[in-house]
């Protein structure tokens, strides 16, 4: 039998962080990976805050060396075509952090992976993980224990390229298994956001309109003249634009007909996203996903540990989906290294972190659901200038400090009479709603990026 000390499943920037950081303790870890690097992934736009795992990781020098687009900003276009003043990351802080990229996932996947094994991660590749293994629970393949009944995990079953099965035995177990969420399913531990139920259709563009100089890595957040939604705009390297249209389900995808007819009335709709692509070539076919907006009611049991999307994913709005991969794989990375040192691998040491990440995550969530119901950054910053700072650091992923809680009493203050509170996401959506959420993902055929 196979032993070691951690296992993680899945090799995206989650689980690539959190075994990094723990073999840079000195413990053994092997991770298993389903697919073969390099594989397309969406979520290419990363914000300043992700520099200083980035740094733990030891993956600046590579950043840095890469043809990856520099960003140093956001910029927002509203229903009237209106552009905002960039939101540079800079002028707020005044370090190389405030520099970040614009990257293709399925190389920065790749670099991240690598980066990992040459830093003592055992990594497997094409490698299946069929079952997570429990002690103390009568468990088989196909069962679905509560979490209170389940014992302590203790190791996986793997299925090699070959078709060879093996059982491989750990201390802990880190379920980094992305939008499969392999633990969370099986424990029934998914709550469905009460407020955002969006979806996206997206493709890619060469000869798309960019910016020059200091704004050519800007992401741009273009809303829809209805309001209905907005764009995605970012420019890649070697000429690619990734441009997406984001709204609610019902709205984007119910009688609509394919992806391609969604996607090109909303184009023809916006004259601002119309506009920069005049001049583009479409290189792929549409993509599309829905119900991707989900948490977990907990982050660890006794031997196990959710990160990444394994755990939860808020919303495309803000790019903060890599920061919180890596934020979680970091604060998990840490536990479990101070769990091994003391003997304890239980939920509470494991789980320790979970509170004040659900409490960034939180910050970053209100933010998000704010823009959906009409908040204006132009009119906040004309009402409360000296609160422009607060709100970059929250747009630059400054998520788990309580002092960006001052934006909140102002924003409120700028309320229609009338508006409601937005819901907490422990409320989970409703009984009826929840029959009917299932996370997809279509891709096409042919070239991704």
């Amino acid at each position: 039998m196979i032993t070691t000390d951690v296992i993680v499943i899945g090799g995206g920037p989650a689980g690539s962080t959190t075994s990094t950081l723990i073999a840079q303790h000195g413990h053994k870890v092997m991770l298993f990976e389903r697919e073969r690097f390099p594989r397309f992934h969406i979520g290419e736009s990363l914000i300043p805050e992700t520099y200083w795992v980035l740094s733990r990781l030891k993956m600046l020098d590579k950043m840095k060396a890469s043809h990856f687009i520099k960003k140093y900003s956001v910029q927002f276009v509203n229903a009237n075509g209106k552009l905002s003043a960039p939101f540079y990351f800079h002028d707020n802080k005044p370090h190389e952090c405030s520099q970040t990229w614009q990257v293709v996932r399925s190389e920065f996947d790749l670099m991240m992976l690598r980066n990992a094994a040459e830093q003592g991660v055992e990594v497997h590749e094409a490698t299946r993980v069929l079952d997570v293994l429990f002690e103390g629970d009568p468990l088989t393949p196909n069962s679905s224990p509560t979490v209170g009944r389940g014992g302590k995990a203790v190791g996986v079953r793997i299925q090699r390229e070959n078709g060879a099965v093996e059982e491989v035995r750990a201390k802990v177990v880190v379920d980094a298994s992305g939008q499969s969420t392999m633990l969370q399913s099986r424990f029934k531990l998914r709550l469905w956001d009460p407020v955002l139920n969006k979806g996206a259709v997206w493709t890619y563009w060469e000869g798309a309109y960019r910016d020059t100089g200091r704004d050519e890595g800007a992401t741009l957040v273009i809303q829809t003249p209805n309001k209905q939604g907005w764009f995605w705009y970012i420019p890649l390297h070697n000429d690619v634009m990734s441009v997406g249209v984001v709204g609610p389900f019902d709205y984007l995808f119910k009688g609509r007909g394919s992806h391609e007819q969604i996607y090109t009335e909303e184009v023809d709709a916006c004259q601002a996203v119309k506009d920069r692509l005049s001049k583009a070539r479409r290189v792929t076919g549409y993509f599309a996903t829905k119900d991707y907006s989900y948490r977990s009611k907990q982050v660890a049991g006794d031997g196990w540990v959710l990160v990444g999307d394994a755990f939860g994913f808020l919303d495309p709005l803000y790019s903060s989906g890599v920061l919180l991969a890596l934020k979680s794989g970091e604060l998990a990375a840490d536990a479990i290294a101070e769990g091994l040192s003391r003997g304890d691998t239980s939920s509470a040491q494991l789980g320790k972190w979970g509170d004040m990440f659900n409490r960034g995550v939180d910050r970053m969530r209100r933010l998000v659901c704010e823009y959906y119901d009409g908040f204006s950054f132009g009119k906040f910053v004309r009402n409360f200038p000296q609160l422009k700072n607060t709100v970059t650091d929250l747009l630059i992923g400054d998520l788990f400090e309580e002092r960006v809680d001052a934006v909140w009493g102002p924003m409120e203050s700028l309320y229609e009479e009338g508006k409601q509170q937005i819901p907490a996401w422990t409320a989970g959506a409703s009984p009826e709603v929840m029959q009917t959420k299932t996370n997809e993902l279509y891709l096409p055929e042919g070239r991704k990026p």
